[in-house]
């Protein structure tokens, strides 16, 4: 991240919205009708998402300023090299700040997921395996059962210990997955229903997605709840 901050910063000349005679525009209600405009904004979003990670820092009249000489090739106000030891810093501590806030995050997601384990174990009918899944029979069906080399229709909802919801195929049409390409736990429980069965499972970080997470919003060590329907081994 380091590298491509600096890269980002110290090289960019494509531009937001300038400062129009050193007054402050009000990009909120920037036009974006012609494609000039919409490009811009497109570019505006592209920088934007690359330096994300340093939006509590980011002295947004600085930037500006940067953006603009860069647009008029103006002689930065501040060496090269200065800038790139600045930058080089900079980098390094935001990337601090992130993995100290991760971590943090971590550890609260284990702590939430060992909780919400061991209440939803105590419930009547969950089953926990040698693995940790715990899956709870919504209605058995009497059809076939994959296994890893079959793929499978199905309907399923995800959602985190919380509530949230961080994905759905509920909104469209079954979805056919590879039944031993997914993670660890889905396949799990997978593998124990039968054509036609709803199963509820939750399953705990390490047979999940660990760690590292995945996406914005499934945190690292976050425990995963699913509602699966199994429709139909298709092959």
């Amino acid at each position: 991240m380091t590298a491509r901050l600096c890269a980002t910063l110290l090289g960019v000349t494509v531009g937001l919205a300038a400062c129009s005679n050193g007054g402050t525009a009000s990009y909120e209600s920037a036009a974006l009708d012609t494609n000039d405009q919409k490009a811009s904004y497109g570019i505006g979003i592209n920088v934007g998402t690359q330096i994300a990670d340093t939006r509590d820092r980011l002295d947004r009249a600085a930037f500006m300023r940067g953006i603009e000489d860069a647009l008029q090739t103006n002689e930065p106000a501040i060496s090269r090299q200065e800038l790139q030891t600045v930058l080089q810093t900079f980098g390094q501590e935001i990337e601090a700040e992130a993995a100290e806030a991760r971590g943090r995050q971590a550890g609260d997601n284990a702590a939430a997921g060992e909780a919400y384990q061991a209440e939803n174990a105590a419930r009547a009918g969950v089953i926990t395996t040698e693995s940790g899944l715990q899956y709870e029979v919504v209605a058995q069906g009497e059809g076939a059962t994959p296994t890893r080399e079959n793929q499978v229709r199905l309907h399923y909802r995800g959602t985190l210990v919380d509530g949230t919801e961080f994905d759905s195929s509920y909104d469209g049409d079954p979805v056919v997955f590879p039944a031993g390409g997914l993670i660890p736990g889905f396949t799990e429980a997978l593998l124990l229903m039968k054509e036609g069965s709803h199963f509820r499972v939750v399953i705990p970080s390490d047979i999940a997605y660990g760690p590292n997470g995945s996406g914005g919003t499934i945190g690292p060590n976050a425990t995963l709840i699913f509602e699966i329907e199994l429709f139909e081994v298709v092959q």
